[in-house]
This record gives C-alpha cells, sequence and structure tokens, in this order.
C-alpha cells in the first residue's frame, strides 16, 4: 500500500497490536488515540484487506455524518488509487461511495449513521469513525448486536470525547469490567470476553505539559517531540484542544469558564473534621442535581472547599426527596458544625425554614440574579486566580466545575452558565454546574462578611 506521501506503508508495531485483535476472537475492537496518529488510514488499510481475502465480505463504514465517513473511504479509494496492482484488485464507484472488490465479490460500503437504517444490515466487518462525535451510541450498540450473524467484527476509532457523555461512559466501563488489563505506559489495553480497548493517553495526574509524557500518549512515529513542541506553541491552540485531541483526556470542546490546569493546581487538601464550616446550596428537584458545598473560611487568602454532596434526582418525572437533602445536611453536620447555609430560598423554603428551626443554622439569601451572580463569579475566578481559594480534588465536583461556560452580559460582566439549555437526558452530566454555583454563592458570602466583620448576616444579596 502507498501513503499520500508516494512512500510505501511502513506499518508500525502499535498498528500491527490493533489489528491482530480484529483476528482474534473479539467482536468489536475499540482503538482510542489522540488525532494525527493514523488512526483513519489503519482502518482504510484494514478495510481493503478484509474485503480483498473474505469471499463475499461485506465492509461498513459509518461516522457521525455521511461527510466524516466519507473520509474513510477517500483513505481507502487513495490506496487503491495509488498501490501497484490495485487497480486489478478493486474497483471504486465513487458516486456510490462504494469499492468493489474483484477477486471476492466483497464490497466496502459507507453507511449513513442512522440506527434506524442501520437495522437489517448484515456484514462481516464494520467502521465506526470518531464515535465521540456520534449522538449516541444507538448505531453502535444496533451494529454489535448484529455481528454475530456473520461472525462479523465491528471496530471503533476515536479520540477522547466530552465528560458525561455515553461514548466516554462505555470507555471507563471497558476498562473498569476487563477480565485481562495490561497497562504500559500511556497504552491501556483493556480486554474481556468479546472486546477489546486499546487507550492511549496521558494519565490522569501526568504532566500535560511534559512533551515527553504527551509523546507517549501519541504512538505514530512521525508525531515527534519537536512536531508536539511547535502544535503547543501554535497561536490558534486552546487547553481543551491540546487536553482532549493531543492527550486525549475526556474534557470540553469549548473553552470552560475555568482553566482545567488552574483548577487542578488549587487542589488543596480536606477541611478538617469538627471545624465550622458556611454551606452553599443550590437545589435541582426533576433534571438538574441539588449540590451542598462546605467552605471553611482562615482568612482572606485561606479559602477551602470540603467535598460536596451532590444529589441526583429521579429524572423519571418525580421530584427529588426533601429528605434526602435534610440528610445531606445532616451528614456534613455531623463532621463539620454548619454555621451559615447561603442558598436562594425561593427554590426550596421548607428547606430553609428546617434549617433554621430545627437544625439552628443561619440562612442567608443569595439570589441568582445577574447582579449577585456576576459578583460571585468575579469573586471566585479572583480566588482561584491568586491562589487564595482551595478545593479537594473531588472528581464529580471538578466535573460541575469545567463544565460551566462563562456568559458575558451586555454591561460588559459575566457570570457561569451551564453549557447546554437542553434537558435531554442523555446529555444531562454534560450541563450539570450546581455544585459550582453552590460554591460560587458561599464564597461570595463568606468574602463579604470577611471584609466586613461588622455587617449582620441578615444582609440579602440582591
Amino acid at each position: 500500500m502507498v501513503l499520500d506521501t508516494g512512500n510505501f506503508w511502513p506499518i508500525e508495531d502499535f498498528q500491527l497490536e490493533v489489528v491482530g485483535d480484529f483476528f482474534g476472537g473479539a467482536v468489536e475492537v475499540w482503538t482510542i488515540v489522540p488525532e494525527g496518529n493514523a488512526k483513519t488510514t489503519l482502518m482504510s488499510g484494514l478495510s481493503l484487506y478484509w474485503a480483498d481475502y473474505t469471499p463475499s465480505a461485506s465492509v461498513l463504514m459509518a461516522a457521525a455524518s455521511r461527510d466524516q465517513a466519507g473520509l474513510l473511504f477517500s483513505q481507502a479509494q487513495g490506496f487503491v488509487d495509488r498501490s501497484p496492482g490495485f487497480d486489478r484488485r478493486f474497483r471504486v464507484f465513487e458516486g456510490y461511495r462504494r469499492i468493489k472488490a474483484i477477486r471476492t465479490a466483497g464490497r466496502i460500503q459507507v453507511f449513513a449513521a442512522d440506527d434506524r437504517t442501520g437495522d437489517g444490515v448484515l456484514f462481516d466487518l464494520a467502521l465506526l469513525d470518531e464515535l465521540h462525535r456520534h449522538r449516541d451510541l444507538k448505531l453502535a450498540r444496533t451494529w454489535i448486536g448484529k455481528a454475530n450473524k456473520r461472525s462479523g467484527k465491528v471496530g471503533v476509532i476515536s479520540t477522547a470525547g466530552e465528560p458525561g457523555t455515553e461514548f466516554e461512559d462505555a470507555r471507563a466501563r471497558m476498562i473498569a469490567t476487563a477480565t485481562d488489563l495490561t497497562r504500559v505506559g500511556s497504552h491501556t489495553r483493556a480486554a474481556s470476553e468479546d472486546a477489546v480497548l486499546h487507550d492511549w493517553s496521558v494519565p490522569g495526574g501526568g504532566d500535560v505539559e511534559d512533551l515527553e509524557v504527551v509523546k507517549a500518549a501519541n504512538p505514530l512515529s512521525t508525531v515527534t517531540v519537536e512536531a508536539l513542541r511547535k502544535k503547543r506553541g501554535s497561536p490558534s491552540m486552546t487547553t481543551n484542544h491540546w487536553l482532549r485531541f493531543v492527550c486525549n483526556q475526556a474534557v470540553r470542546t469549548e473553552e470552560t469558564a475555568i482553566d482545567p490546569f488552574e483548577w487542578a493546581d488549587a487542589i488543596g487538601g480536606e477541611v478538617p473534621e469538627g471545624v465550622p464550616v458556611l454551606v452553599g446550596a443550590d437545589f435541582g428537584w426533576k433534571h438538574d442535581t441539588t449540590a451542598l458545598v462546605p467552605l471553611w473560611m482562615e482568612g482572606a487568602e485561606s479559602r477551602l472547599f470540603g467535598r460536596p454532596e451532590i444529589l441526583i434526582p429521579p429524572r423519571n418525572g418525580q421530584n427529588l426527596s426533601p429528605q434526602k437533602i435534610k440528610d445531606a445536611f445532616l451528614r456534613i453536620n455531623e463532621r463539620n458544625p454548619i454555621q451559615t447555609v447561603v442558598m436562594d430560598p425561593d427554590r426550596a423554603a421548607e428547606v430553609a425554614d428546617w434549617l433554621e428551626n430545627e437544625l439552628g443554622v443561619d440562612v442567608v439569601e443569595h439570589l441568582q440574579t445577574a447582579g449577585p451572580m456576576c459578583q460571585a463569579y468575579e469573586r471566585f475566578t479572583e480566588g482561584l486566580r491568586n491562589g487564595w481559594l482551595k478545593h479537594p480534588g473531588d472528581p464529580e465536583f471538578s466535573e460541575h466545575v469545567l463544565n460551566a461556560m462563562a456568559r458575558l452580559l451586555p454591561d460588559g460582566k459575566a457570570r457561569f452558565d451551564r453549557p447546554s439549555t437542553s434537558r435531554a437526558q442523555a446529555g444531562q452530566r454534560r450541563r450539570v454546574i450546581d455544585a459550582l454555583i453552590a460554591a460560587a454563592i458561599v464564597h461570595n458570602v463568606a468574602v463579604e462578611e470577611f471584609a466586613k466583620p461588622a455587617v449582620s448576616r441578615e444582609v440579602v444579596f440582591l
């Protein structure tokens, strides 16, 4: 096979390791690797080999869009056009996005990425390109379910997705349930009876600015440290793109309100047991979560969040039980006596009454209108920027923080906002920022009261 460089393809060891699993016992083989590591080239070459050596083979290609799948097809077509003798082995029907294997009567066909039309297909090999961009995993599940009809295989190629998506949940589940798990540097091979995952990524806690570490997550020989240095230094490169598409870590594509590096740098230990705390509360009854975030403030430059209580509603039309919220407050209070709860009482008047009358804590009102929320944004980002604000590194808390976007208002001020207004259950995890809102409002009140200790706690943030 001849690459578009004009050179014969020097197959690399990591590529042979992936391809080897297609000829083993696995039904599905997932390859998750950063951009620029020739995963599309690998799969297009595999599709031609499969069609050329399997009698009456049916090889399917699909992606999030027909145009995206066309990239995989174009790579295969390019091999046919450039490689010696391939014109006697394959015939390309570009308009139909189909390649016929002359010797075996097999065919390669681009297919619509729609589970409704993918239900009736039979195949020997099905390739799903950039699965992280698919709306959901319905087509993948449909094709995996069909694979046994012809002892077929399903191949997935992708880079990292966004946190909270079906794709990332499946990626994590394949590692968690593996019966044969091997980790060598930045490469994880997670195998079970029917599935194999190959995952190249900078490990959690790895230094994503150390180019040698990043290189280890980019196995292709032409992705050098020098090439990575130029890529990182490009004026168009963003932090989130670097983390997701070069380090292969699950982060949001868009720039978040809080920089992931800045948030990671703010990890600062646990709130000591027994010290009194303030608690910020943001309530979600049917769709959004309810988040309770403790804050211990020793001084103007010492502000430490505790581990939050985050409660997920049933999301089946029923409301979250108020008693579960009360129990969460009691758990926090048992470890650290609650002095003050900061909340918008319009969202939970009954809970506010219980806090004051039965738990005996002060309740400070903090409305979620533009004025106070812009002030909360400014003080939170200022505290983070100056290193005054610390947190325990709780993963769920961090997910809420890094989900948030900065929404610019007409007066030039900004506030934290959700990345999407959609409440579709499949994408709900990507839009929750409730722990950040709870943290921001309690931090806003704490800063105000520390600066003006004589001000009564009955102050209302309007």
